[in-house]
């Protein structure tokens, strides 16, 4: 079996065909989804998805992008979640300064405050990163939190090596298949195994050969079997392996 941790399924674009979606996934043996929130509304629709499914589970918190839109009360609203059945983590939180949607500051402070949180409550954490390395890795350590993922790792191997340290999990995701992905796929080479997990962050960056469609849980396959020939192990190791990995760090 294969788990797909991180998928947008409440989006849009899964709109009138959700649930065709999930059977597809199933039928390619990917037998749980971690759906994840960004901000309250889709962290909402995503508990409601996870409750309404056995496959899936979810994750809420407000993403950096989302940051300078966050209501008074989003803190209180994600501690509200986070206490809902099927409720596995805390997240997608973080920093992104390739687009700077949300002003920088801005998004320090509420991912600072979601930290705290995670660190209050135990919980595992999601975490988005792009273009913020030295900001990230340092609030992540200030903070105090142990249970993180650092999802869909697009660094270079001695930043993993960083987050590997601090017991963190590395995420994968279709990227690796990417032709031109060199340092990712250093990272799928010497990643240690119980360290991995995978992902297809659908609907957006498909895996070859399925690169330019929407992407879909399913396709962690594609991902999954990249990891596999580039390690020279075989994919059913690969599924083994990540699906403990998962069920340990969510604790399913």
């Amino acid at each position: 079996m294969l788990i797909d941790t991180h998928a947008h399924l409440d989006h849009e674009r899964f709109d009138g065909e959700r649930e065709t979606v999930i059977a597809r996934a199933e039928a390619a043996g990917v037998g749980l989804i971690i759906c994840v929130g960004s901000d309250l509304e889709s962290s909402r629709k995503s508990v409601t998805l996870a409750q309404a499914n056995p496959a899936i589970y979810a994750a809420v918190g407000v993403h950096p992008h989302e940051a300078a839109a966050a209501p008074p009360h989003y803190l209180d609203e994600v501690r509200r979640l986070l206490g809902e059945p099927r409720v596995v983590a805390l997240g997608e939180i973080g920093l992104d300064y390739h687009y700077d949607f949300s002003p920088r500051p801005v998004q320090r402070q509420v991912f600072e405050a979601q930290l705290k949180l995670a660190r209050e409550l135990d919980c595992s954490v999601v975490i988005h990163s792009r273009k913020a390395d030295d900001d990230t890795y340092r609030m992540l350590t200030e903070s105090g939190v142990t249970r993180v993922v650092m999802h869909c790792y697009s660094g270079d191997w001695r930043l993993a090596e960083r987050y590997l340290e601090l017991g963190f999990f590395i995420s994968l995701s279709g990227v690796v298949t990417f032709p031109k992905s060199t340092e990712t796929r250093e990272v799928a080479t010497r990643l240690p195994l119980d360290r991995l997990m995978l992902e297809t962050d659908a609907p957006y960056l498909a895996p070859v050969p399925r690169r330019g469609r929407r992407n879909e849980p399913a396709y962690v396959y594609h991902t999954a079997e990249a990891v596999a020939l580039i390690r020279g192990v075989s994919l059913d190791e690969i599924a083994q392996q990540t699906t403990a990995n998962v069920r340990e760090f969510f604790r399913l």
